[in-house]
């Protein structure tokens, strides 16, 4: 049976993929949680790695300890640098991914191929955003997908890094990231988030329509994903 591992930072990125699992069950390996399931006699392990370096680095290490899969999928969000990347919409990071992206796995799913960089912190401005994409080439940023890399090289496993836009220039976060998410706990801060919008009550709208956008970006990563692992033979 094939063995695909699939990585989310946070529960919610991998909601609704996990919804599509055959056979789900929960395990527990080198004290990192693990979610077993089956996808068309494929044989599915998803994990949690966190966000930003140090938790990653550590969870993705005891994650592949004495493990060997046929191929790893780095899966989740990432925020676009530029305008022609919009929300919603699905991106390889060919510098990332050592696969062939050539393969018959990705012909029937749209996706964009262009470079990523995994950076410290969640990124507010536009400013902020035009700025790292002149310097680095990139077309979009998330906070693990270096590290992902790093131990899948040590491992000898083949990478598939595709992540969906949540978020651009123009459709930013509703609010500062420090209050959107708390990197350090690994959590959102309720009393914080909820103190800030009651502030800023104009920001509410903003929010709403944030929200309803990530369960759109949810459902198209992991439509994407059922497609790339059904259609995979690598």
């Amino acid at each position: 049976m094939t063995r695909i591992a699939v990585t989310f930072a946070l529960p919610a990125e991998s909601s609704g993929f996990l919804r599509q699992l055959g056979n789900k069950s929960r395990a527990d390996r080198n004290g990192i949680s693990i979610v077993r399931g089956t996808i068309d006699h494929r044989s599915i392990e998803v994990i949690h790695t966190g966000v930003g370096e140090n938790i990653c680095t550590q969870r993705i290490g005891r994650f592949l300890e004495n493990q060997q899969f046929d191929f790893l999928i780095s899966a989740g969000f990432a925020g676009s640098l530029n305008h022609e990347l919009r929300v919603n919409d699905l991106l390889v990071a060919k510098n990332f991914s050592t696969v062939d992206l050539k393969h018959p796995s990705l012909s029937n799913v749209s996706i964009h191929i262009a470079n990523m960089l995994t950076v410290p912190a969640l990124i507010d401005s536009a400013e902020e955003r035009e700025r790292i994409a002149r310097e680095s080439g990139a077309s979009a940023v998330d906070m693990e997908t270096e590290f992902i890399a790093r131990a899948c090289a040590a491992h000898g496993i083949p990478l598939l890094s595709l992540r969906v836009i949540s978020d651009t220039p123009r459709e930013r976060f509703p609010g500062p990231s420090k209050i959107l998410f708390d990197i350090e706990r690994q959590r959102t801060h309720v009393q914080k988030l909820a103190t800030f919008f009651l502030a800023h009550p104009k920001q509410i709208p903003c929010l709403i329509a944030f929200i309803r956008r990530i369960a759109r970006a949810r459902k198209t990563l992991a439509d994407a994903l059922v497609e790339v692992i059904y259609r995979q033979n690598l």
